[in-house]
């Protein structure tokens, strides 16, 4: 098989109706040959893949699929995409783990996707000019300390856009992940910017196909992949509800940090971020120290010396209780599940974690989960 047929066969996998992440992870499980997909019997498809008649498959649409992918090929060669599938060993590695990771992604742009730090930077489209200065600071203390980061977001208005010109202006690679087909940009203000983002060494992203609009839901779908690229999610300004709101919950879902830059509570653009800190979703930053603390990350060129600290602590009361507990355990713990066990009230237990943690007893995993450190 050749590598245009390939690439012809995984995308006609993903425009197969029925097809999900489940489906396609299952048929790879089952190492069924992808051009053998297409021309077996729908009942024997399904028992192969062991699943009821609720997964139709039908061979005609499935054959029907092929004929799309076929088409859309001409278009993949036209443009130089490049075509990533969930199967194959080079789909990004962080986004690979979600459990709805998209079946096929396309990428116009040659970025490594698989950087040493990869984080994206999200908020409102209606930012003010606090956040305008955030993300000048930030960026360029990004670009500094981690020159290798990619910095992810999604070409929208506002946020976002100072995300991908403050990566620009600084020397970073930046992906851009679009809600509709890589044959247009949207909004249309932003093209330009996209042409930019390519020319400097970044790409845009997309898991639809060509002719596919920008439609609302596509919106949510493409904020799952903006989290899923992402070791880190950062908030700058969001109301209470919106797209950044639904990135850092998705993120969060994934057990990936999240950050959030506080604000005042009367400010309409803080609210959402106000809101993730106090339900504990997301830590608060408003620095590039707060990030390196969250992370863990080692700054190019720091020596950073390693703490001193007793393998046994001598400890007592609450702190001796959440140690006994993960010291017992095989996994890290959840805030809740460290409330279950220990009946520690959670703003004590937070707070003593937190001290724990300076002290260099325990250490805080994405996901807010802890071990022994």
């Amino acid at each position: 098989m050749t590598e245009r047929e390939s690439i012809i066969y995984k995308m006609g996998l993903s425009f197969t109706p029925g097809m999900t992440t489940a489906v396609a992870r299952r048929i790879a499980e089952c190492d069924l040959d992808l051009e053998r997909f297409f021309t077996i019997d729908t009942v024997e498809l399904r028992n192969l893949l062991g699943f009821s008649c609720n997964v139709r498959l039908d061979k005609v649409q499935r054959e029907e699929a092929l004929f799309r992918a076929q088409k859309e090929m001409d278009f993949i060669e036209r443009h130089n995409i490049r075509v990533y599938y969930l199967g194959d060993d080079d789909y990004p590695m962080l986004l690979r783990e979600t459990p709805d990771a998209p079946v096929v992604l396309y990428q116009l742009g040659d970025t490594a996707l698989d950087a040493p730090h990869v984080m994206n930077i999200v908020g409102t489209r209606r930012n003010t000019a606090n956040a305008v200065s955030f993300c000048d600071t930030f960026i360029s203390d990004l670009a500094e300390y981690f020159p290798d980061t990619l910095l992810v977001s999604g070409l929208a208005f506002g946020i976002d856009t100072l995300a991908h010109k403050g990566a620009l202006e600084n020397n970073l690679k930046t992906v851009a992940v679009v809600a509709h087909g890589l044959d247009t940009i949207y909004p249309a203000a932003n093209r330009e910017l996209a042409r930019k983002i390519i020319k400097a060494g970044g790409s845009i992203l997309s898991e639809y196909p060509s002719g596919t609009p920008a439609y609302r839901k596509h919106f949510l779908e493409r904020n799952r992949i903006v989290a899923g690229l992402s070791e880190l999610t950062l908030v700058v300004e969001s109301p209470i509800k919106g797209g950044a709101m639904s990135t850092a919950n998705t993120a969060f879902s994934y057990s990936r940090e999240v950050g959030a830059v506080p604000g005042r509570v009367s400010d309409e653009m803080s609210r959402g971020c106000n809101h993730l800190i106090r339900t504990h979703k997301a830590s608060l930053v408003s620095n590039m120290a707060d990030v390196i603390e969250l992370m863990g990350w080692r700054p190019a060129g720091v020596k950073v010396v390693a703490k001193q600290r007793n393998l046994f602590p001598e400890l007592s009361g609450e702190p001796k209780e959440i140690y006994d507990v993960l010291k017992h355990s095989t996994d890290p713990l959840t805030v809740d599940q460290l409330f279950q066990q220990t009946h520690i009230h959670i703003p004590l237990l937070i707070s003593t974690l937190t001290e724990m943690e300076f002290d260099g007893i325990v250490i805080r995993h994405p996901g807010n989960r802890y071990s022994i450190a």
